[in-house]
């Protein structure tokens, strides 16, 4: 039987196009240790992770006529340096050269021919760092079968990888376009609604499949609790072009758990509010009206527990009106505080999932750019995704990891969303903006550190 794509899975590939690739990612820091950290290292790294990820070494195919959905199959060309690249920045690499690599590595879609994974170690850099690159398409990460190759390649110590970590594995022979004509012709007997439908969404670029995984809107009211009306339009949300900028914040965890104590709420809360001053600060740097009322709806997917009570192995997505009108950065949080509340039940809470096994941010930044690409973009002007990471050091082979940033994926009209994530005591912003639209995103990463501070002074140990 084939391994055949979800309807999800299958609509990531339909529906992406120039202006919008959807793969999502990571830029991850490393310290070179005395020993070295190569790019044979990395590769040695990655290939004896590939048991655990089998998608990592498969392709999609697509069924002929348009009968039912792709599948999955065997790269019987599969090459691992294909997917795993060498780059370097002139030395010494500074950020600015760094962050420019990363926004053209990400406006480039993905070989649908080839397994749906990039990974690019980045050397160069000063202060004898080097960096990781990954770029994954949304179609193949669900947090079930298939996690992010990030997560994988981490541990939590030092350790050289097997130099020789053949682990047997033959692709299995490609299935011609009869055989996959016919499965698809069994699956779908009693069922010929959707053989229409499949045929349908194949004239129209897919359109009636990525409306039937988004669903209606009546379907996200009762998931977010909110009226689902049109979200204000503004300069966020703008035809976009295939071009990207990248930028990023940094921030301590310990002052926003300080932000937490003295003013209450979640850490996720003061994030959500240090993006809120932010995004003020920006608007009122264009020219833009901003009064008292002014908001910007963010969608914030977060870790929820399953039916059966499991924790941080789903992602929902939530409607979050920021209210950058408000000019006192404390009544900010207090209004995102409040519109949080009723989340607080069904979300895990970040000391839960930081428990949870086989989910890393990696992961979970991607389940949530799937979550936010499966609705309609007219009810929200940004995406915003936090997910807590681990709070002690990680490992890739011998290379210490000091920063990663996530890199979360545009979607159509929409000219920015941001990634965040903590690790050993630090939060790090990651910024993706069209470049067009938002030749600017640097300066609002300055202003996220600069709302950062405006928050922290509010308290005792920062006044």
């Amino acid at each position: 039987m084939a391994d055949r794509l979800s309807t999800l899975d299958a609509s990531f590939l339909y529906l992406e196009d120039r202006t919008a690739p959807l793969h999502v990612g990571a830029v991850a820091l490393f310290r070179r240790p005395r020993i070295g950290f190569d790019y044979g290292q990395l590769v040695a790294l990655i290939e004896q992770c590939l048991p655990q990820v089998p998608r990592y070494r498969q392709r999609v195919l697509p069924v002929p006529g348009h009968l039912a959905r792709p599948v999955w199959a065997d790269d019987p060309d599969f090459d691992l340096t294909y997917h795993v690249r060498r780059s370097a920045l002139p030395r010494p690499g500074n950020e600015e050269q760094l962050l420019d690599l990363v926004a053209r590595l990400f406006s480039r879609p993905l070989d649908h021919a080839r397994p749906l994974w990039e990974a690019y170690l980045v050397e160069g850099l000063s202060r004898n760092r080097v960096a990781l690159v990954t770029k994954t398409h949304q179609a193949l990460v669900d947090g079930v079968s298939t996690v992010d190759i990030g997560q994988l390649i981490l541990d939590t110590g030092p350790h050289l990888p097997d130099q020789d970590p053949d682990d047997g594995w033959r692709p299995r022979r490609l299935p011609g376009r009869t055989g996959l004509a016919l499965d698809a012709v069994r699956e779908t007997v009693g069922r010929p609604r959707e053989v229409i439908e499949n045929l349908r969404s194949a004239a129209t670029d897919a359109v009636a499949t990525a409306r039937k995984v988004a669903g209606a809107v009546g379907s996200l009211i009762e998931t977010v609790g909110t009226v689902a009306r049109p979200a204000a339009a503004g300069p966020l949300n703008v035809p976009i072009s295939g071009q990207r900028r990248f930028a990023v914040a940094r921030a301590r965890l310990d002052d926003l758990r300080g932000v937490r104590a003295e003013h209450g709420g979640t850490v996720n809360d003061a994030v959500l509010a240090v993006v809120s001053g932010a995004l003020r600060t920006w608007l009122l740097s264009r020219g833009e009206p901003v009064t008292s009322s002014t908001t910007l709806r963010a969608l914030v997917p977060l870790a929820v527990r399953d039916e059966s009570g499991q924790q941080g192995n789903k992602v929902t997505p939530y409607l979050v009106d920021l209210p950058v009108g408000e000019p006192n950065p404390v009544v900010r949080l207090q209004h995102i505080s409040h519109a949080m509340q009723a989340h607080t039940d069904s979300a895990v809470a970040a000391s839960a999932l930081l428990g949870v096994g086989g989910l890393s941010p990696p992961t979970l930044h991607a389940l949530g750019a799937r979550a936010a690409a499966s609705f309609s973009k007219r009810i929200f002007n940004l995406v915003v995704t936090n997910v807590p990471g681990p709070q002690l050091p990680l490992y890739a082979g011998t290379a210490l990891l000091t920063e990663m940033f996530p890199v979360v994926p545009l979607v159509r009209n929409q000219a920015l969303a941001i990634g965040v994530t903590s690790y050993d005591g630090g939060v790090y912003f990651g910024l993706t903006g069209d470049r067009d639209a938002l030749s600017d995103v640097d300066i609002m990463a300055k202003m996220i550190e600069e709302s950062v501070d405006e928050l922290v002074t509010t308290t005792p140990r920062r006044s």
